[in-house]
């Protein structure tokens, strides 16, 4: 997937200077385009991306699958459970736990985790019955604020910070959800998100308060608009090795510091134990 070409750069914003307002065009460009999370699409299966499109109980499953697998396979896992089902009904999800084990098992296999997985598609679909009239569409409801939307979004199993930050961007720049209280957001906490903001020297320590302050600080008015942005730069050319400088979307102003590099969780590969509910390894 090729990344949008670069743009005219602004005046730096009032914390990270050219860096910032590089990775704020950037990010701003990504959500007049109304992205998608690995750009033009959620994924390269036609049927799987209009699904997650149109479907807004596939799009939290989707949210579900992107934890240490790339993001492209992640999205078109609801697809691909539907495909091995025959359906996603939420009332048969929530009832049947262990169908929906062996669909994720395969072989071949849907995801790494097809322990940990298949109970959380099964509590999501019970608390969505419950709480939410069988409507995912309800949680982030028209109006309703980034706050609350993510409190709404951490009760379910295994969502945690990180996919909650991403699901709200997701929300606001591809799908146009007006939330309230934008300022509120974030970026997700992400391997390759972490390795830019050390990078670019946007932080000087990789810590979830350093790189969430140091968004704040670029983007105040709505931090959650550099998540792509920072996400595609991480993946597609500030790699843990070889990075691609000079083809960078911010190589004309960054500061170049390849020598940093992230670590522990997500840093080599996503977590090798389904023991957390609340993950926050990197998902492709």
């Amino acid at each position: 997937m090729s990344a949008p070409n670069a743009s005219s750069i602004r005046e730096g914003p009032p914390c990270g200077g050219v860096v910032g307002s590089a990775l704020r065009s950037f990010g701003e460009e990504l959500a007049r385009a109304g992205a998608a999370q690995s750009g033009d699409a959620f994924t390269d299966i036609p049927a799987a991306d209009e699904l997650i499109r149109t479907s807004p109980e596939a799009f939290l499953f989707g949210v579900l699958f992107t934890q240490g697998i790339p993001a492209e396979r992640a999205w078109a896992g609801p697809y691909l459970l539907r495909e091995r089902l025959g359906h996603l009904d939420l009332v048969r999800l929530a009832a049947s736990p262990d169908q929906t084990a062996a669909a994720v098992a395969g072989p071949p296999a849907l995801h790494r985790f097809i322990q940990t997985l298949p109970a959380w598609i099964t509590a999501a679909a019970r608390r969505l019955l419950d709480e939410y009239g069988g409507s995912a569409a309800r949680i982030w409801s028209g109006g309703a604020d980034v706050r609350e939307v993510t409190a709404r979004l951490l009760a379910f199993e295994g969502i945690g910070e990180k996919k909650a930050a991403m699901t709200v961007a997701i929300l606001a720049r591809h799908f146009g959800v007006p939330l309230a209280g934008a300022e509120h957001g974030g970026v997700a906490y992400d391997v390759h998100v972490r390795r830019v903001f050390l990078r670019t020297g946007l932080v000087e320590a990789d810590s979830p308060r350093a790189v969430q302050d140091a968004a704040r600080g670029v983007c105040p008015e709505s931090p959650g608009t550099l998540d792509l942005a920072t996400w595609l730069v991480g993946r597609e050319w500030c790699r843990p090795r070889d990075p691609a400088c000079d083809a960078c979307r911010l190589g004309g102003v960054c500061p170049r510091h390849v020598d940093r590099n992230v670590e522990g969780v997500g840093a080599r590969r996503a977590q090798s134990s389904e023991r957390n509910s609340r993950p926050e390894s990197s998902f492709g």
